[in-house]
């Protein structure tokens, strides 16, 4: 089976799972941009020829401007989404999951001419598919990679508590347990919670011995006042 993730850590130590977008979901985003921008060619024949030369010259700068400029307007000012792009629910992002910034949508952009290469997008095409990621030489080329874009789910409240660092090393994965932990506090009886916080022996020994008084402060309480510190409240 194909695999289409991409998993992503941030400088943070937050893992990001990118989901790739593939050849079907780009082609009609493509296809819907260049029915845009022939929409808009269209009215403008119409109307700038009226004013003679100087219509006529506003009309070469126009087609210059849509065919190079029209997607790197739209994918630095709409988070890496064209309209085509946003009717698909995908975007552009560098390759560490950031946005993209002007050089690299300039970059990708003017490759595609090599990409149309030698008709229809062909080259650009057998680029994708031999990429697991599925990248076409602009992609390569400016480091960026077309992902569906992540539907953020709303931020749960967490009781706020008073702060405490992890005296050991955490990786993303246990960073995030805690936090989602916290998170769903309210769901669990005060039993499981103190149950399932138990499980994290490490950092209840590191909290105990801090602590002045070790025999009232509960598991659960000593797990949230981490999270409280990973959430940045200290």
């Amino acid at each position: 089976m194909l695999d289409t993730i991409r998993r992503i850590e941030t400088p943070e130590g937050v893992e990001l799972e990118l989901t790739c977008a593939g050849i079907y979901a780009r082609s009609i985003a493509w296809l819907v941009d260049g029915l845009i921008q022939l929409l808009v060619v269209v009215i403008f024949l119409f109307l700038l020829p009226r004013m003679g030369d100087f219509g006529q010259g506003l009309l070469f700068i126009l087609l210059f401007l849509l065919h190079w400029l029209y997607p790197v307007f739209f994918e630095i000012y709409m988070q890496g989404q064209t309209p085509g792009k946003r009717l698909m629910n995908i975007q552009v992002l560098l390759i560490d999951g950031s946005m993209i910034n002007w050089g690299a949508s300039l970059l990708r952009n003017l490759l595609r001419t090599v990409d149309f290469l030698p008709f229809l997008y062909v080259l650009g095409l057998l680029t994708m598919l031999m990429s697991k990621d599925f990248r076409r030489l602009g992609d390569l080329a400016a480091n960026t990679i077309v992902v569906y874009k992540r539907q953020l789910q709303p931020l749960r409240a967490i009781a706020q508590t008073q702060a405490h660092a992890p005296d050991i090393s955490l990786s993303a994965i246990e960073q995030q347990s805690i936090i989602n932990y916290a998170e769903r506090l309210t769901d669990f009886s005060p039993e499981r919670a103190e149950e399932l916080a138990l499980l994290a022996t490490p950092l209840l020994e590191q909290l105990t011995q801090t602590s002045s008084d070790k025999q009232t402060i509960s598991a659960t309480r000593r797990i949230l006042a981490v999270a409280n510190y990973l959430l940045g409240r200290r």
